[in-house]
């Protein structure tokens, strides 16, 4: 969530309660949960003293985290769970996309709007609606209310999915998959997955990569529709070192030690992506939020989580 002022002027207690709240979470104490409470803590109450560079750093970080993560990966297995998810996503993102359209009209919802949060709510949250926002010829007012809407939800969902995949008594194989075609952005599902178990990390990760790759055809279907030029499509290039990073892991077994290294790096990255994003969502930044646009995030995502649990657990 951008902000629309700059908040380099705060005072000097809020500068230093910030960057020891951050240096906490480089510690193994502060889990990715926990980060993102932390930071929702700062940014309603105290506000983020550097909040115009947040965005800046939470991508590549965001990035960098998910490759590391490859290196905790099997290649084989990866390509087993990416094979078997490929029909669920093919079915979820058709009938995400078009119960997106059909609540925005009942919710009167302006029709850029709905299709950028069903967009979001069908692949991978902020990163598919910055992709498909250009070529829907968004503005900032419909962007900034679809990323508020995700980025809300994307909150709840770390909070939420884990006591209920317990409460539900979900595998960690269920819990990956549902968690992968649930929750929108990468960070939340890692994070969400992160919290139950070491495999559903595995499993969620790599479904949700694979989900993020059908940002490429929903781009270009999107600017057949609308009759745009798809010129500024955002190949997700991260999703390759990961797979790279998970080749490496299969074939170099004499690195096990070294890869292990980088895989607690990928994960003390995401915990800090988490505790960042909390940061960034202040009281203005939510009272921005659109009501009609928001209450059509909540539905898709309650329809999409419960027709998904219904799949893994059938």
């Amino acid at each position: 969530m951008t902000a629309t002022s700059d908040n380099t002027s705060a005072p000097r207690w809020r500068q230093v309660f910030f960057l020891l709240a951050l240096a906490a979470c480089f510690t193994p104490a502060i889990s990715p949960p926990l980060a993102l409470a932390l930071g929702l803590g700062v940014g309603l109450f105290l506000g983020h003293p550097w909040l115009p560079y947040n965005g800046k750093v939470i991508k590549p970080l965001l990035q960098g985290s998910v490759v590391l993560l490859g290196f905790g990966m099997n290649l084989a297995a990866v390509y087993t769970v990416g094979k078997q998810g490929v029909t669920m996503t093919l079915c979820s993102l058709a009938g995400t996309m078009t119960l997106g359209w059909l609540l925005g009209k009942a919710l009167r919802v302006d029709p850029t709007t709905a299709l950028l949060v069903s967009s979001g709510t069908a692949i991978c949250g902020g990163s598919a609606i910055a992709a498909v926002g250009p070529v829907l010829q968004a503005d900032e007012r419909q962007m900034s209310m679809s990323l508020g809407t995700v980025f809300v939800l994307n909150a709840l969902a770390i909070f939420i999915f884990p006591p209920l995949g317990n409460w539900l008594e979900l595998s960690q194989e269920q819990f990956g998959q549902w968690a992968a075609v649930a929750i929108h952005d990468t960070s939340s599902v890692v994070g969400a997955a992160a919290k139950y178990g070491a495999e559903a990390l595995q499993v969620g990760t790599t479904v949700k990569l694979v989900r993020t790759l059908w940002i490429i055809p929903l781009v270009l279907v999107l600017s057949l529709v609308r009759k745009q030029k798809a010129s500024r499509l955002a190949i997700p290039w991260f999703v390759v070192g990961f797979l790279l990073a998970a080749a490496a892991r299969s074939g170099l077994p004499q690195y096990e030690t070294f890869f292990g290294w980088l895989l607690m790096a990928g994960k003390r990255g995401l915990t800090i992506t988490l505790f960042l994003i909390g940061t960034g969502i202040s009281l203005p930044a939510l009272r921005h939020v659109g009501v009609r646009p928001f209450v059509l995030g909540v539905l898709l995502w309650a329809v999409v989580a419960g027709v998904s649990l219904a799949a893994v657990m059938g």
